[in-house]
């Protein structure tokens, strides 16, 4: 772990990122006993307006909560991707969602582009879990918080009665995660 590793998660609102930096920081600071803050920001239409999640996570504590250059950005559609991108780390880590987004043919930051999204429509049934399957791919890939305290973060946050499908949802995001190559 590096003294200071800074996540941006970024979207549309409505898909939750905002819960899934919650849930990510929880993981970090609750379960893993590292430092970690969260900050949010969405555009006043709230669902389907530009949402954004930030998490920093690190050894040591943290005298500035706000991203400045990502270590990983995860884009959910085009606006975010065009908008971050930039401040992303060199060969920091993008993850994008393949149907949504179309990233120039070169970059200086390592991507990876799987098709969240359609993930969370034919295997779960459901879009609601965008971010849950979002979380278990970054856990997967970059190994930032152990899988069990990202579960137990989970199960802490999700409306009872939901757990079984964000679960599923985390669980989907992991093996989805093993299965694609970075491009």
């Amino acid at each position: 772990m590096v003294e200071r590793y800074e996540i941006r998660l970024s979207g549309a609102g409505g898909q939750g990122l905002v819960l899934a930096g919650v849930i990510l920081s929880e993981a970090a600071a609750i379960f893993d006993d590292f430092y970690a803050v969260q900050t949010q920001s969405y555009g006043p239409e709230a669902r389907g307006g530009a949402s954004k999640a930030e998490v920093v996570i690190g050894t040591e504590p943290i005298s500035y909560p706000k991203a400045t250059q990502p270590d990983l950005l995860l884009a959910l559609n085009q606006q975010s991707y065009d908008k971050y991108a930039g401040d992303t780390k060199k060969n920091g880590l993008v993850i994008i969602e393949a149907d949504s987004v179309k990233p120039p043919a070169s970059t200086d930051f390592r991507l990876v582009a799987i098709p969240i999204i359609d993930l969370a429509r034919k295997k779960i049934g459901r879009e609601v879990v965008v971010n849950m399957i979002s979380l278990g791919i970054i856990q997967e890939l970059t190994q930032i918080v152990n899988y069990e305290s990202l579960e137990k973060a989970v199960l802490r946050r999700v409306p009872k009665g939901t757990e079984d499908i964000n679960t599923r949802a985390l669980k989907l995001g992991r093996e989805a995660a093993k299965e694609f190559k970075e491009e």
